[in-house]
């Protein structure tokens, strides 16, 4: 009898050192969501077996069916949507340093607030350039109205305007070799568009390029793919020590007509006028909303988008998509009564738009805690049909989400593509921590960017379901993980 009374010792004993592991490997059941469980911590620094790692993220596979089926089939189905379509037919347009940017942060705030978060707001400096009244007319060969978007920072034109010969040109190298013609006039870049991150170039820098020739202003244009007389804004940067030239976009029709009549011989002439100015940097915030961690509240996965936009359309697709699935993951996480060991935070950046004014200021200020960011995350290149998720970080990082990825086979995104990217996040991957966005079908993304077409007429809402669940899955697993991911 006694050494059955042992066994039986042994075999509860046993049994309690079972029931303590799964608790501690599968925080969502509901003992650890009350944050009740008692675990121990592994250290981040304690390399796991790829078969350790496996298991404990196939573990998740139930919670993440769970946040799936509630936000593409159940009560959540169509709310990002919903909430994007309330918020861009609310507030419209928000650019930096505008009253319709200060509205939509106070719109946010509150939205936030009556869902239960925890919200806070850090403020910023930002840029303020206001476009005014413009307008374009081709005067010779022929009178023809032209379709102009002036370009963020641009300077404006005397009053009266500035009516001058023009000179088209279709790169930055046949300007240089007809500088001669530069002199006086308006130069017209017709680059064709390759892509966006290559043909940006001349948006960003012709109108200093041609002014070092002597021109009086330029007009570029869009870049875009596809268009329906449809000019494209954007950002330009003036170079240091150079003149300062009023520049614009004009339509892709527009250019390859003045370039057409280039090649024919014909004289152009076309009158610019635009009252671009730029204001003293205006106050804004940064929009803060976290369910704090229940083990680790100290580490955080951060999920973001923006919340300005440019002072045209909607910003529905640019990025208002991005900042409402941001929410939809906590939301759908909080529905669920999930709480994960880290905090999950979103930041819903302000003057993106600027070259990422609002979150390098986020940077300067929460670098000095770096070691406690676990994973970053940014969706900014629209909402559309997900295709995969882009990650930056070690290889042995890389190991951990090639898994966490297998959770998203219910919505068929499985794939894991490197180079995670985002204005927003990048000087934190830059410096090492970890970074993800959303690879979504976006090879409609440039027709609409940065122009009157950015609309909510755009906008999905199955696709935005998918992109929710999977913003909300991959943030939530990651942020609840025994340990960060490794460096």
């Amino acid at each position: 009898m006694a050494w059955e009374g042992r066994l039986t010792f042994l075999f509860f004993f046993s049994m309690l050192l079972m029931l303590s592991h799964v608790c501690d490997c599968h925080p969502h059941s509901a003992r650890c969501m009350n944050s009740t469980c008692a675990t121990t911590k592994t250290s981040n620094n304690t390399a796991k077996k790829a078969s350790d790692i496996t298991a404990e993220v196939a573990g998740y596979a139930d919670v993440a069916k769970q946040i799936i089926d509630l936000a593409v089939f159940g009560a959540a189905q169509n709310r990002s949507y919903r909430r994007l379509a309330d918020f861009t037919d609310t507030i419209g347009n928000r650019v930096s340093g505008s009253q319709n940017l200060e509205l939509a942060i106070k719109y946010m705030f509150n939205a936030l607030m009556q869902d239960g978060l925890d919200v806070h707001l850090e403020p910023v400096k930002v840029p303020h350039w206001v476009r005014g009244k413009e307008s374009a007319e081709m005067i010779a060969p022929r009178a023809k109205s032209l379709a102009i978007l002036g370009l963020g920072s641009s300077v404006g034109t005397p009053p009266e305007g500035i009516e001058a010969e023009v000179l088209v040109v279709q790169s930055f190298e046949e300007l240089k070799r007809r500088s001669s013609e530069a002199m006086g006039r308006i130069v017209v870049f017709n680059q064709p568009f390759v892509s966006y991150g290559e043909t940006v170039a001349y948006r960003a820098f012709g109108a200093s390029e041609a002014a070092k020739v002597g021109a009086v202003a330029t007009l570029i244009r869009s870049i875009t793919p596809f268009s329906i007389n449809s000019p494209h804004t954007g950002w330009q940067d003036y170079q240091d020590g150079v003149r300062r030239i009023p520049t614009a976009c004009i339509t892709v029709e527009d250019a390859e007509l003045m370039w057409r009549m280039a090649q024919r011989g014909q004289k152009i002439v076309v009158r610019l006028t635009m009252e671009a100015k730029t204001l003293p940097d205006a106050d804004s915030f940064n929009t803060v909303a976290e369910i704090r961690g229940w083990q680790h509240p100290e580490q955080v996965v951060l999920l973001s988008g923006h919340l300005d936009s440019w002072d045209v359309g909607q910003g529905a697709m640019d990025d208002g998509g991005g900042a409402m699935i941001s929410w939809e993951a906590l939301s759908l996480i909080k529905d669920l009564g999930l709480r994960p060991r880290r905090t999950l935070r979103t930041v819903l950046w302000t003057a993106e738009e600027q070259g990422g004014v609002g979150a390098q200021q986020y940077y300067n200020l929460h670098k000095v805690n770096m070691a406690n960011f676990d994973l970053v995350m940014e969706s900014d290149v629209g909402t559309f049909t997900p295709v995969a998720l882009q990650f930056t970080g070690s290889d042995a990082a890389r190991k951990v989400m090639e898994e966490v990825v297998k959770l998203l086979a219910p919505i068929n995104t499985t794939k894991l593509e490197a180079h995670g990217e985002g204005t927003d996040i990048s000087p934190w991957m830059q410096a090492g921590v970890p970074g993800a966005s959303l690879h979504v079908a976006d090879s409609r993304y440039f027709w609409f960017h940065h122009s009157e077409g950015d609309t909510m007429t755009v906008q999905d809402p199955g696709d935005m379901n998918l992109c929710s669940a999977l913003w909300a899955v991959v943030s939530y697993v990651v942020a609840d993980l025994q340990d960060m991911l490794p460096r």
